[in-house]
């Protein structure tokens, strides 16, 4: 998703057109395939369809899973699966084991926290920048409803994804459609807009976005979380800095800069541990908890007899609570 800060570039690239064309097929001919355009203008998100796609691929190649997601194949479609499970190859190669593992992981962690919410009492489950997420459709808590942020093209093309898989609309689903384009929109309007309380214990999951915004961007929405009641939560990824890593680290870095560059959503917001919990005690946040990829790995991959295992050190997933 794209917040108010949210960088996209504009610049005509044959590279985005072939990405288009793998990732979308057919579809992708209707699209401007040389015009990198914002999702505000109609064109979907490559960085979401590559997440969908690795979520779908974990359930085909990895056991035990570490998110148990059928949706994630539904929505994909028969012959995105198809040609998922045609490859074994390319998905063996280290590169997109870790990458899917690390989907995984961060969704694993997202709604392991959820969990706790609802223990304490959140009735209500805000997924920003939701993309092709498929919570809704998994939903095993009864009264929680589940509030998807989106910007309106983005979820008006995942509705068609829903509609072409034979998805109907889970119960307890509202979509927030917000226009951070349009003056005065904000996050709050576009939820409360759709019946979101602010009085009501929420969790937040915020997947994947965090490096793609501005610093105020990414505060103003952080202190949005912070304003609800005590018992609130909010979980998301962060990267390292480059100058943070080693030097394996920043090749790793480099490969997955030069990666979303391409696609137009390029990186632009890092934060050291120190800084993110500064942000994050100063937004309003008391408990957190800041998981390294050593840690994620002990909780999530220990004793696995196939190669799914995270690579690098740069994600970090954090929970905080109010």
């Amino acid at each position: 998703m794209q917040f108010p800060g949210h960088a996209r570039t504009h610049e005509p690239s044959s590279d985005l057109a072939v990405e288009r064309l793998r990732l979308f097929g057919p579809t992708a001919y209707w699209l401007n395939l040389s015009d990198n355009r914002s999702m505000q203008h109609g064109t979907p998100s490559i960085t979401a369809m590559r997440v969908a796609m690795r979520r779908a691929a974990h359930q085909i190649y990895d056991r035990p899973l570490v998110l148990d997601d059928p949706i994630a194949l539904a929505i994909m479609g028969q012959e995105r699966c198809d040609k998922l499970r045609s490859d074994p190859e390319t998905q063996a190669a280290p590169i997109a084991v870790a990458m899917r593992a690390y989907m995984a992981v961060r969704a694993r962690f997202a709604e392991d926290r959820l969990a706790e919410a609802v223990r304490l009492g959140a009735t209500q489950f805000c997924i920003l920048g939701a993309g092709l997420d498929t919570f809704a459709h998994r939903n095993p808590y009864a009264g929680l409803r589940v509030f998807e942020v989106d910007f309106p093209a983005t979820q008006a093309w995942k509705h068609g994804m829903l509609a072409d898989a034979g998805l109907g609309h889970p119960a307890g689903l509202t979509y927030a459609p917000v226009d951070f384009e349009h003056e005065g929109e904000t996050l709050r309007d576009g939820l409360v807009r759709v019946g979101f309380r602010m009085e009501e214990k929420t969790f937040f999951s915020w997947l994947g976005v965090v490096p793609y915004l501005t610093l105020e961007a990414f505060r103003a929405t952080l202190a949005f979380t912070a304003a609800m009641p005590e018992g609130s939560g909010v979980a998301f990824d962060y990267g390292l800095p480059r100058e943070a890593l080693s030097e394996r680290g920043k090749a790793g870095f480099d490969y997955l800069a030069s990666r979303v560059r391409r696609a137009g959503e390029p990186f632009q917001l890092f934060f050291t541990p120190e800084e993110i919990a500064t942000e994050m005690t100063t937004a309003g946040f008391g408990r957190l908890e800041d998981l390294t990829p050593a840690a994620l790995t002990a909780r999530y991959f220990a004793n696995r007899g196939d190669a799914l295992a995270l690579r690098g050190e740069m994600g970090h997933v954090i929970c905080g609570w109010i």
